[in-house]
């Protein structure tokens, strides 16, 4: 009685690929079978698997630098966007009237942050000596969408929503804007700027910086508005 042979069953290339990946010097060991590859080339020559090991490398190593430079580029604008969001959160806490916090808010954007279209409207139930304030009915009526959330917002917006925050002069110009309600113990009001790339302000951009801008100026501005009601 003979004893049974077991067959062998052909390795599939992924188990083939797992096994070399697994044993790297494979064929520093058996160097012997580099002469029975054949590894296609672009142009239909013939190169070792040295060359094309080499070529696989060359080529994740240009990617991964170029990776890396993206990160650093970001990296970048994100410490010059900290530093200028510093200098105006200190700026806002050095003001000493309501009129210094206005315009050091739109000054700082429009000139430093390099924003050209700017608005901050504080909600007030009587017109205020100083920027531009509306009543909070008016800005809810007008804006209640933008508001509610209670969130930075980006986006392209409607028409109304834009006459609204920007004036219709500015309006027809404006592509894309960022919306953030100042909001603490209550709505003081929102800050919304704007840009004529319809694909500048993503929703998908990041706001942060700007949320810090929005959280500091609604700690701030009811110091000065001594007219301005919180909204709740």
């Amino acid at each position: 009685m003979t004893d049974q042979q077991t067959v062998p069953q052909p390795l599939d290339a992924a188990a083939i690929a797992d096994y070399l990946r697994r044993h790297p010097a494979f064929f520093v060991e058996h160097d012997e079978l580099l002469a029975e590859l054949r590894i296609p080339h672009q142009r239909g020559d013939t190169i070792s698997l040295v060359e094309r090991q080499m070529t696989l490398l060359r080529e994740r190593n240009i990617e991964m630098r170029h990776r890396l430079s993206q990160l650093m580029d970001v990296a970048r604008d994100n410490d010059r966007l900290f530093d200028k969001t510093r200098r105006l959160v200190l700026d806002l806490l050095d003001a000493s009237s309501l009129e210094e916090v206005v315009s050091t808010v739109e000054d700082s954007l429009r000139h430093k942050f390099q924003v050209p279209f700017v608005s901050l409207i504080l909600f007030n139930d009587t017109p205020l000596a100083v920027g531009r304030s509306v009543s909070s009915a008016e800005a809810h009526q007008a804006i209640g969408g933008l508001l509610a959330g209670g969130k930075t917002i980006c986006g392209v917006l409607r028409e109304n929503e834009l006459s609204f925050l920007f004036g219709e002069n500015e309006a027809g110009q404006i592509g894309s804007a960022a919306v953030v309600a100042l909001s603490h113990q209550g709505l003081h009001g929102v800050l919304a700027i704007g840009s004529s790339d319809p694909q500048h302000y993503k929703s998908s951009l990041g706001t942060l910086f700007l949320g810090y801008i929005a959280e500091v100026l609604a700690r701030v501005l009811p110091r000065f508005a001594t007219p301005l009601r919180s909204v709740r």
